[in-house]
């Protein structure tokens, strides 16, 4: 039986089924200098969320004894973890990528509705004892377009969603064939420019690369039209509930002060916790402190999905959401 460490948490019902079937787990955050020192060797294999950083040369550490050989991400993104070399050093990674989707989902549509009808600044203006209704005239979603930045998972449900409200969705994933984006009732651009100058309001559900760090940036916020598909000047919104660093905080900070942003959401941030982010100052802009899957119900499909996995590959078999 293997000894799996959990550093970020994890459901309690998926840690009582991993002790059911005879391993051993243990529930504990580890510092970088901890994971640095060898704290992982002694164990088979671990599971993290996006607080625990797998560096190179947390793994090659992790691996000086030849036990360690798991890494599972309770979550979708992977960008805490070095793939290459946990490919090196024979390390499986692999996330529940399905498990959240509902939740991430329902988040977007609430940040792009919040933005849409000025939700959070009537509540902070209402703890003010201010009751400024003339000057909360927001707009409907539907009669708009909305720009999906990637076509996965998430994008799709979000996509499914916005068409109930009426929106015209507009995608960009050059890895999505025309064929798929028609299939979900979607317009696909061979260029992301397009799509912003296309839409009023813009989602980002791609993952963090060296290609898509800071793709949201003043010049194609500038790009935005304003006015929607019904002809109602609606201002242009921003929502991302990805990946922190895809959206360029300077640059949205300065497209609200110059009002060529009307809002932004950010769920995840370049630098968290984002205590003392400049953006959280400003009245367009909408927060939440990366709880994109932070639901009951996406918390105990990702543990019993990780569960999956561990027994999987403690079977001797290679798990089916393996990255490498």
């Amino acid at each position: 039986m293997g000894r799996i460490a959990v550093t970020d948490g994890m459901a309690p019902e998926a840690i009582g089924k991993l002790e059911e079937s005879g391993h051993e787990v243990v529930v504990k955050h580890y510092s970088p200098g901890e994971l640095l020192d060898g704290v992982l060797t002694g164990f088979d294999a671990v599971v993290v969320r996006s607080a625990t950083k797998m560096t190179s040369n947390v793994i090659q550490v992790s691996c000086s004894r030849g036990e360690f050989g798991f890494i599972g991400r309770a979550g979708v993104g992977v960008d805490n973890i070095d793939l290459e070399a946990a490919a090196m050093n024979g390390v499986v990674v692999c996330n529940t990528p399905g498990a959240s989707t509902k939740s991430v989902v329902e988040l977007t549509i609430a940040h792009l509705l919040a933005g849409a009808r000025f939700i959070p600044k009537a509540d902070r203006a209402l703890r003010r004892s201010e009751w400024v209704k003339k000057d909360l005239k927001g707009s409907e979603l539907g009669g708009k377009r909305l720009g999906l930045i990637g076509f996965g998972r998430i994008a799709q449900g979000v996509a499914e969603v916005a068409q109930t409200f009426g929106m015209e969705v507009h995608t960009f994933d050059p890895y999505v064939t025309e064929k798929l984006a028609l299939e979900k009732g979607c317009i696909l651009h061979d260029d992301v420019d397009e799509l912003f100058s296309s839409c009023t309001h813009i989602s980002v559900h791609c993952n963090l690369t060296d290609e898509t760090k800071h793709l949201v940036n003043l010049e194609r916020i500038s790009m935005m039209p304003g006015i929607g598909a019904d002809e109602i000047p609606c201002g242009n919104h921003i929502v991302n509930c990805a990946r922190g660093g895809i959206v360029n905080e300077e640059a949205v900070l300065e497209a609200l002060e110059l009002g060529t942003l009307t809002s932004a959401a950010l769920d995840v941030f370049e630098i968290e916790p984002a205590i003392g982010n400049p953006l959280l100052q400003h009245e367009g802009f909408i927060g939440s402190p990366h709880i994109g899957a932070a639901t009951l119900e996406a918390q105990s499909r990702v543990g019993l999905e990780m569960v999956n996995c561990l027994l999987t590959y403690f079977d001797g078999n290679k798990p089916a959401s393996a990255l490498n």
